[in-house]
């Protein structure tokens, strides 16, 4: 049945007008809700009051008065008619005629419920037009204000909203929508009572209200304000919600973060409704980022929006149909440009959005702390295609796999990639070295002590770890000090930019290269692109190198189809054959 907000409750409970509010549960009346006037006229307490709605209310009407009552009840549930009649009811000992006038009201999350006023007309006609006159005005009242901050509510809003809008836009001036919630509201609550979150409520009020006084400001559901004011920049109205905030912050008796706030400009043609839908998309994009108070919404924003909701909506189908495959690129030994390795790429080959780029994947994952599903995805990917480069002849060398410090928040990476070694039996093929782990500086350098914990048992249960990104803005020299890497990847910008600023990349490589050297850690730069660049390699010692300019990333399926000359693949026959495409490869 339906739920009360505790502030609406509490106001109609508190009412000396005499009415009920009831549910419909398969086709039946059920009362939710009597008011003190009620309950007063009654004698009784609300409980009783309650039960004696939902079980013995009939049994207290006149026999002659039931049926009719009864017909007129089930047709106002069933809105096939008006509820207006009169009975006799035993009160206090005795029949006294009653008058039950209903009607539907819509509550603000568009619920509609059917509320009955009582008078009991056996007073005079004059106390009973008096009763009926406030009743009216009460339930009005409620329909479009909000009790607890006096604001008007969602009622008014869908009522009036696009109204106000057209009124600006006959003054020539734009409408903007402002849609606000509250940090943390409920723990708030928890902390402070109820009470003290009802007086930040009405501060929130307050504070929106004296920075936009021209505005229409309407309290939506629970800790959310809506408000539609005039647009004049974006600057004017940015700078009202942060000084609102303020206000908030400085005034509230508890500790809060106070307000942000979705912003969306109503747009010639554009109803209410779609300017709310669009300034609740700019409120997700903040999500739990304490720095913003505000964000606009923007096409480009909303566009982004929906393709992040495509790719956590579709990930679990993306695993289940294998629309993401392992895309393999060379990591090429420098002096002999023979491949000594690969990096296991991900690459999502969508059946309706062709291919996703891993610039939005891998962040929306990670937002949404599914990552680590993608990693360990990626990583039985490469196992179950260790059986299939050995019987297709291919090398076996080295591949390495991306894991994100995140992924050790959720799961046992260590034990989970144990498991998968022992699946597949690679055993007979590879030992564990032939797997790396890749995790960049950054998950390093903001990893806590049990993060760092595991990437030591990585080491110690036999699996490579290369330090990936080095040189992207978290560099530091001391964690060399704390694990033994037994690679570092040269993040691609340096060399990309080796000419910028009078060539001091130039420097800082070769320098990093022989750093590197001295501690006795192999080195590998990335975003190789022309023979200028590997010949600059070659000259500081750089070992390895991966890049575009030796091979681009490919999935297995099609290295095999390449070196088969163009034939479908097919597992090798013989040991020529297995023979014959290594030595392909080896080229």
């Amino acid at each position: 049945m339906y739920t009360f907000p505790d502030d609406m409750r509490k106001a109609y409970e508190s009412s000396p007008l005499s009415f009920v509010y009831y549910d419909v549960v398969d086709g039946a009346a059920q009362p939710l809700l009597a008011t003190d006037g009620f309950c007063k006229k009654t004698g009784m307490d609300r409980e009783r009051v309650l039960a004696w709605l939902s079980e013995g209310m009939y049994e207290r009407m006149h026999p002659d008065d039931v049926g009719v009552v009864v017909k007129i009840s089930r047709e106002f549930m069933q809105h096939a008619g008006p509820y207006d009649s009169i009975f006799r009811c035993r009160i206090g000992g005795e029949y006294q005629y009653i008058h039950g006038y209903g009607q539907w009201q819509t509550m603000p999350d568009g619920k509609e419920l059917p509320v009955i006023g009582y008078l009991n007309v056996t007073k005079t006609a004059k106390d009973m037009v008096t009763v009926t006159e406030n009743y009216d005005l009460f339930r009005k009242d409620l329909f479009y204000n909000d009790p607890l901050t006096g604001l008007p509510n969602l009622n008014y809003l869908h009522e009036f909203g696009n109204e106000r809008v057209r009124v600006l836009r006959v003054l020539n001036k734009k409408a903007v929508l402002v849609f606000t919630d509250v940090y943390s509201m409920q723990s708030y609550n928890n902390q402070y009572g109820v009470q003290e979150g009802d007086e930040l409520l009405r501060l929130v009020a307050a504070s929106l209200k004296g920075e936009f006084p021209d505005g229409l400001l309407v309290r939506g559901a629970i800790d959310r304000f809506i408000l539609i004011t005039e647009y004049e920049s974006k600057e004017k109205v940015t700078a009202g919600v942060e000084r609102a905030n303020r206000r908030i912050r400085k005034e509230a008796k508890g500790i809060t973060s106070g307000i942000r706030a979705g912003i969306c400009e109503v747009q010639e043609g554009q109803n209410v409704t779609e300017a709310l839908d669009h300034a609740r998309h700019a409120l997700r994009r903040i999500n739990n980022d304490m720095t913003r108070t505000w964000a606009i919404f923007s096409q480009a924003a909303d566009d982004q929006y929906w393709k992040e909701r495509y790719i956590i909506e579709n990930f679990e189908r993306a695993l289940e149909n294998q629309w993401i495959k392992v895309y393999y690129q060379g990591i090429t030994r420098v002096s002999t440009r023979k491949i000594a390795a690969f990096e296991a790429l991900a690459r999502w080959v969508d059946p309706v959005r062709g291919i996703i780029s891993p610039a939005d994947f891998i962040p929306t994952l990670q937002q949404y702390h599914q990552l680590y599903r993608l990693d360990l995805y990626m990583m039985e990917q490469v196992c179950r295609e260790v059986v299939t480069r050995r019987e297709n002849g291919l090398p076996i060398v080295p591949i390495s796999v991306n894991f994100s410090r995140q992924d050790f928040d959720h799961t046992d990476i260590v034990a989970r990639m144990n498991e998968l070694y022992e699946k597949y039996e690679l055993a007979r093929y590879v030992g564990k070295d032939y797997f790396i782990v890749e995790i960049t500086e950054q998950d390093i350098a903001t990893g806590a002590d049990r993060f760092r914990e595991q990437l030591r048992r990585i080491q110690d249960s036999g699996y490579g770890l290369w330090l990936d990104d080095f040189g992207s803005g978290y560099s530091s020299i001391n964690m060399f000090s704390q694990f033994r890497f037994d690679l570092i990847k040269y993040d691609m910008e340096l060399l990309r930019h080796l000419e910028d600023n009078g060539g001091v990349n130039r420097i800082i490589l070769r320098e990093l290269v022989y750093v590197a050297e001295r501690l006795g850690l192999h080195t590998l730069i990335e975003g190789l692109e022309d023979e200028d660049q590997l010949t600059f390699v070659r000259d500081i010692g750089c070992e390895l190198a991966q890049g575009f300019y030796y091979s681009r990333p490919e999935p297995l399926e099609e290295i095999l189809f390449r070196i088969r000359g163009g034939q479908q693949v097919k597992p090798c026959e013989t040991s020529d054959e297995r023979d014959r495409y290594k030595k392909q490869i080896a080229e």
